[in-house]
């Protein structure tokens, strides 16, 4: 007989420990007019997890359904599954997703960035898609720092072992740094994977009489109100809080994926969702909400692997490498048999009833019964619309006036400096770590600016990059969250790829301060007017606050991750320069803008001015010109100028040439009037370089002018060296120097 709640013994709760709980106390008068009660100790726990701003969105939900979250090859909206699905046809579809593993990282960079990747993997495969790439968007604070160099190395090992032990190729991503997270470093881990249509699983419970099953690890202590801990600012009681940070074990993982497709594709599974942030309790509450039906659990079923685990543990536990369930009572021995072959845990622990109530019981007692839809986003969670107002800063930062610089006295010694720079430089150390050519199907020719994976299934191919310079979002938010996006799309544009949708991961500061959610309020309506205009729908995202510590708040950094879509993976193209004598063009137009450029940073130690002007139809109409030039195969190379401008970008198609064996750089003139710094190092956005014969140029020619795209030739790739007429000479070898292992000198490892 189970006792009923009135009779269950818990702690006592009243609003002292609902404070102590992350709760507001409108919040608690809430859950006691929901209850019609006061709540269990258990419950207590269960409302404060799922209203965090981790599980509820609470602070930024109604900001975001701004967003633009459908679209024809969007095969579920934004938010209705873990990942989101984009028809790439065949019956095929690409489930991707991109989460912050932040506050976790920074208290243990090791396993705070593995288990991101674990996490983001069940995301994928939960759906029935098997991952095929992984990618990762990491923010350091200054490498002069000894803290930011404990941080990456622990981070960078991290994200490695977990992957390249898991099976799937690290293939893309970007890395930051800056000293606004010194404290507060950021950790977005995003994975792509591929799975047919009429295999698509679901993240629901219905069906009354269905058993609810939890399979993989045994659950322990750790993890316990993670989602709550991510739900707040770093402190210096932060490192007390390493219980709540999870372990992970990859291999447990890789045996959890192919048990999950297996029971997936035999058709055993009504649904399931990944046990993540809030463990069985976030899983259980949104597949009841979802489904509008009442699961009862029975926690003493739940294998544990510690002893003497109170319910409130159990159901608030973020161990890893674990799943819920939801299966056909006939199936129940076949799902077992199962998971018991690949040598994983499977206990069946509930079952589904008519009625809209989560029950949990333990050890005889009742000591949950609440309404599924009072604790989830979309039904009873709370919904805030906070008070905004535009930083200071702002306005005092755009008073610079770019003409007060000193101009260079030694051009080569400029470029030399930001190819140093930890924003430009190789990340070679970094991407040495990662397993890039598992499952073989990474295009390791393409050197540039997204990564490309083959998909065996037909003659397509994948572009995939993360995208986002926090600069130009700290100095103008709505123009730095579209530029965020545009960038994203230039990158898998410049591979040949079509862009087709985005992913997110919204990092901000305290969303109580009326400045910083000005900035969360215009990034988004950035990203919004971007992706209308580029037609990159928003499939999935993520949002995560409270990335502040005692010094203060990091920059605002919406991340994109973008996918891209290549139909004939014969036409993918490189950015390296090919062959001496190629012409080199300028397609778009340099204005000579240098607001929150890394030449203000770098070489004057300024963050001011403002971020780069940016029209998305000009952006828009680059993207079509670019890539008809790439179907038509008249262009031999494509690079976007981002950090650095066309100097650098001039610099890079050397070398990464260089890294295929080939030494040639380009003799170039530059735009006048206009002063010369300014031409080389501005960060004036649409603009790409590309390279060709001379025999292409007038069609060339004629596909921008038909496109309204400015182009402008030059000069040619030659042998051996780097130059701008009578500013910049460098040979290659000398550039190489600079930009091959200057991350490595500064991580204090060896290349």
């Amino acid at each position: 007989m189970i006792k009923t709640i009135s009779e269950a013994f818990e702690p006592k709760v009243d609003i002292e420990l609902a404070l102590k709980h992350g709760l507001i106390e409108e919040e608690y008068e809430k859950i006691l007019s929901i209850l019609g009660r006061v709540p269990t100790y258990t419950e207590l726990g269960i409302y404060s997890v799922m209203w965090s701003e981790h599980c509820s969105y609470k602070n930024s939900i109604a900001e975001l359904k701004k967003l633009p979250r459908s679209g024809e090859r969007l095969l579920v909206k934004a938010g209705e599954e873990n990942a989101g699905l984009v028809d790439i046809g065949n019956g095929y579809a690409i489930a991707f997703k991109i989460e912050s593993h932040n506050h976790p990282s920074a208290v243990e960079p090791y396993q705070g960035a593995a288990t991101g990747v674990g996490g983001i993997m069940r995301d994928i495969f939960t759906m029935g898609a098997r991952p095929i790439a992984a990618l990762n968007s990491l923010r350091f604070g200054d490498l002069a720092n000894p803290r930011t160099r404990y941080l990456l190395k622990g981070v960078v090992k991290g994200i490695g072992d977990y992957g390249n032990s898991f099976g799937v190729p690290t293939i893309a991503g970007d890395v930051y740094f800056d000293e606004c997270y010194s404290e507060n470093p950021l950790v977005n881990a995003m994975a792509v994977g591929i799975v047919k249509h009429d295999e698509i699983a679901r993240a629901i419970a219905k069906g009354p009489g269905n058993i609810v099953m939890i399979v993989g690890s045994s659950t322990g202590r750790d993890g316990i109100h993670g989602a709550t801990f991510a739900s707040e600012e770093i402190s210096d009681e932060s490192e007390s809080k390493r219980p709540s940070v999870q372990v992970g074990d990859p291999f447990t993982e890789k045996l959890l994926l192919e048990a999950t497709l297996e029971v997936i594709r035999a058709g055993y599974v009504v649904g399931i969702q990944d046990l993540g942030a809030a463990g069985i309790t976030c899983s259980a509450s949104e597949m009841s909400a979802k489904g509008s039906c009442e699961m009862e659990i029975e926690l003493d079923r739940v294998p544990i692997r510690e002893k003497e685990m109170t319910g409130y543990e159990i159901m608030l536990s973020e161990s890893q490498e674990r799943m819920l369930l939801i299966v056909l009572p006939s199936h129940e021995q076949d799902v077992r048999q199962v998971f018991e072959k690949w040598d994983l845990r499977c206990q069946t622990i509930g079952k589904l009833k008519e009625g809209n109530a989560l029950r949990v019981n333990y050890k005889g007692e009742r000591i949950a019964e609440v309404p599924a839809q009072s604790l989830v986003l979309g039904g009873d969670a709370p919904v805030y619309y906070r008070e905004s107002k535009e930083p200071e800063y702002i306005q005092h930062l755009r008073k610079f006036d770019p003409n007060s610089l000193p101009e260079p006295t030694d051009y080569n010694e400029s470029l030399l400096k930001l190819l140093e720079s930890p924003n430009i430089c190789s990340r070679r150390w970094i991407i040495s770590q990662y397993d890039t050519m598992v499952r073989t199907n990474t295009i390791i020719d393409v050197i540039g600016d997204a990564a490309v994976i083959r998909l065996k299934e037909f003659e397509k191919a994948l572009a995939v990059k993360t995208d986002c310079n926090a600069r130009y979002v700290f100095l103008n938010p709505y123009k730095g969250a579209q530029i965020a996006v545009a960038e994203s799309a230039r990158n898998v544009v410049c591979v040949g790829a079509r862009p087709l949708a985005i992913t997110n991961c919204l990092n901000f500061g305290n969303p109580y301060k009326p400045d910083i959610y000005w900035q969360f309020k215009e990034s988004v309506r950035g990203i919004a007017d971007a992706c209308n205009v580029l037609n990159t729908p928003v499939t999935s995202g993520n949002v995560s606050f409270y990335n502040e510590s005692p010094d203060g708040s990091i920059y605002p950094t919406p991340i994109i991750g973008m996918l891209g879509e290549i139909n004939d993976v014969s036409k993918v193209i490189s950015a390296d320069f090919k062959n001496k004598g190629d012409i080199v063009l300028l397609l778009g137009q340099t204005i000579g803008d240098i607001g929150g450029s890394e030449y203000l940073k770098v070489i004057h130690g300024k963050v001011c001015g403002d971020a780069p002007s940016i029209d998305l139809y000009i952006e828009k109409r680059l993207h079509e010109a670019c890539l008809e030039m790439i179907n038509l195969s008249i262009v031999k190379s494509a690079h976007d100028l981002s950090e650095g401008g066309l100097a650098v970008a001039l610099a890079e198609c050397s070398l990464f040439a260089f890294a295929k064996g080939k030494s040639l750089g380009a003799s170039i003139s530059i735009p006048r009037p206009m002063r010369t710094d300014f031409a080389l190092f501005s960060e004036d956005q649409s603009r790409i370089l590309v390279t060709a014969s001379e025999t292409n140029l007038p069609k060339i020619k004629e596909i921008s002018q038909r496109h309204q795209v400015t182009v402008r030739m030059l000069g040619e790739v030659i042998q051996d060296r780097i130059e701008v007429r009578e500013k910049i000479n460098l040979s290659v070898r000398e550039a190489s120097i600079a930009y091959y292992g200057s991350l490595e000198r500064k991580v204090g490892v060896s290349s």
